[in-house]
């Protein structure tokens, strides 16, 4: 589903947030968002959501006016907001209960789309049971089973560890690749947004302008991101930070 923000301008009383942002966002596409802490990144996926409007300007989901939130628009946040009651599985399944599915159809979609995420086994093991990875794998599920048309990521893998995090973003390009949602990823990892994004949008800070768009749309990547050196220096070069490769190690990950 094509994602379309014409001139969006965003307020809250005098602060301002978001200054004019226009960009279109094709289906199956992965569009980072990069920028300083507080420049407005999250509140562009709100806006996406359907949980807060815009000040001025309007945003199309497949040619409609966003007006609410609807389930073919998926938010996930950086927790993963599991019930702690209910088994990973019952955490996944209620996603399509609550569209009224059959609740032994639910169940068996919960325990196949938890495979897809590695899970299999762990399916009526209860959040505190698994690690904070696991965790995360089932909140994708969660948000996978759905099969939404737009997905809207808010740090998803920020407070987990590195080894932990890179093999969570296998996990994700793998369900994109398969589901073909429109996604929209706020991170502040530069090396996570190069290794998934198909564009990365750099911000700057409040009231969030775009700097400069890249386009990595026909780059065949892996974790290892040395042909991204000078691409990571630039990007990290717009945000104010210094990124001498010697300094700054592409396989260490560079947050901001």
């Amino acid at each position: 589903m094509k994602l379309s923000f014409k001139n969006i301008d965003k307020r809250f009383s005098s602060l301002h947030v978001i200054d004019g942002f226009s960009r279109e966002f094709d289906e199956g596409q992965l569009v980072a968002l990069v920028g300083p802490s507080g420049c407005g990144k999250s509140t562009l996926l709100h806006i996406a959501a359907g949980l807060e409007k815009p000040s001025a300007g309007q945003i199309l989901a497949g040619g409609k006016p966003v007006e609410r939130p609807a389930p073919e628009r998926m938010l996930m946040f950086q927790e993963n907001a599991l019930y702690p009651w209910m088994t990973l599985a019952q955490n996944v399944s209620m996603a399509l209960e609550l569209q009224k599915v059959d609740k032994k159809q639910a169940r068996e979609q919960a325990f196949a789309w938890l495979e897809k995420v590695n899970l299999k086994g762990f399916e009526d093991y209860y959040p505190h049971q698994v690690s904070g990875g696991m965790r995360q794998r089932a909140a994708l599920a969660r948000a996978f089973i759905t099969q939404p048309k737009v997905l809207l990521l808010d740090e998803p893998f920020g407070a987990l560890d590195a080894l932990t995090r890179m093999t969570l973003q296998d996990v994700l390009r793998d369900l994109i690749r398969e589901a073909r949602p429109t996604v929209l990823l706020v991170t502040h990892d530069v090396d996570e947004a190069l290794f998934l994004a198909d564009r990365i949008l750099v911000f700057s800070h409040r009231p969030a302008k775009v700097l400069k768009e890249f386009n990595l749309e026909h780059y065949e990547k892996t974790h290892d991101l040395s042909d991204f050196a000078d691409v990571r220096r630039e990007i990290l070069g717009l945000l104010g930070i210094r990124a001498e490769h010697e300094d700054i190690p592409l396989t260490e990950g560079a947050g901001i």
